[in-house]
């Protein structure tokens, strides 16, 4: 996967990143996406449902009590008088009846099927890919196809007993939120969403914090809101003053960190050329250190501003009113263990 500058990301790391982000680490530990050869998503999504599929077919795909209404002559239910009337079913010995049963059509199959089903014409698709989609599939003939939307996956409810199809539900809102169909030729792609700021930011922000929850026991880990520190003459000013809630912070009865994580696709600004530290992050970084240090404990709090990067480094370090600061970024464009000892020594665990 590709930033602006041309450098990758291998889609190995783009899968561990939203492992991490999603909080499904041993879901996602299933899938063997080291031997991907293929630099596509199209084909990394692909493998993932696949794996995913395969492993509910094994242990069987999820069923849940749908209602359904029928002519039957025998009774089950709640009898419909109204429809049974109006039809005047009674002179043949039926009645039409409602009752729920279990069925293998539920919300979360039906999204499964429809996204792999979408995928399947993905274009350069790789063909063994094309084929178990199209396997799997018909494992899914009784499942009714479903029109999607962003809406749509707020609505499906999961229990402790079918959590995996939230990894895979994950999965399935990505690819529809990327897929997309070219006007003129009518092939379908994915688009680049490395290229998204702001979405980007949020993936990166929640790996991070997943990422420090999940790999070290030194540091509690928490998002705490950061009160502002000021006067104010009433009630409706005070209500007008934006909170401040933290992206990422380390706590510990020695050290209080607090981090704040960057995707850009250039850590710096330009200034006549110069490159120079991008001032707005400064400033919301010593807004949250000045503010939080009034609170017990915090006297001597420091912060941290972490950029993801795949063709520069930096490490620097520096001190602002009395407050440690560091500035590291974070090279997405190595194996992945070497990221994790990166983000663990960025921290001294």
């Amino acid at each position: 996967m590709h930033n602006e500058s041309g450098a990758v990301i291998p889609i190995q790391n783009i899968y561990y990143l939203l492992c991490y982000a999603w909080d499904h680490l041993d879901e996602g530990a299933m899938v063997d996406v080291d031997s991907i050869e293929s630099p596509e998503l199209a084909d990394l999504f692909a493998r993932v449902l696949l794996s995913g599929t395969r492993h509910l077919i094994r242990r069987g795909f999820d069923r849940g009590y749908l209602p359904f209404a029928e002519a039957m002559s025998r009774l089950r239910g709640k009898i419909d008088i109204a429809a049974t009337m109006t039809v005047n079913l009674q002179r043949g010995g039926v009645a039409y009846c409602e009752f729920d049963e279990l069925d293998h059509d539920v919300l979360h199959n039906r999204i499964l099927k429809t996204t792999m089903a979408r995928l399947v014409h993905v274009d350069r698709l790789d063909e063994k890919n094309r084929e178990g989609l199209a396997e799997v599939l018909r494992r899914l003939r009784d499942v009714t196809p479903i029109t999607l939307n962003a809406g749509i996956f707020r609505r499906v409810q999961l229990h402790r007993n079918n959590r995996f199809y939230g990894f895979l539900l994950n999965v399935c809102e990505l690819v529809h939120e990327n897929l997309f169909v070219e006007e003129e030729s009518g092939r379908r792609r994915f688009r680049d969403f490395l290229r998204d700021e702001m979405k980007m930011r949020l993936l990166f922000e929640s790996f991070i914090f997943n990422f420090f929850r999940i790999e070290q026991r030194v540091y509690r880990v928490d998002r705490p809101k950061i009160q502002w520190r000021g006067e104010f003459d009433d009630q409706a000013a005070r209500d007008l003053i934006p909170e401040m809630r933290t992206d990422v912070c380390l706590i510990n009865s020695e050290r209080k960190v607090i981090i704040d994580c960057k995707f850009y696709r250039d850590a710096f600004q330009r200034n006549r050329g110069v490159p120079k530290l991008r001032s707005e992050n400064l400033y919301q970084l010593f807004a949250y250190l000045k503010n939080k240090e009034l609170d017990p404990g915090w006297e001597n709090c420091e912060g941290m501003l972490i950029y993801p990067t795949v063709n520069e480094s930096l490490d620097l370090n520096f001190n602002l009113h009395g407050h440690p600061v560091r500035i590291r970024t974070v090279n997405l464009n190595q194996d992945w263990r070497q990221i994790k000892r990166d983000l663990l020594n960025i921290i001294d665990v």
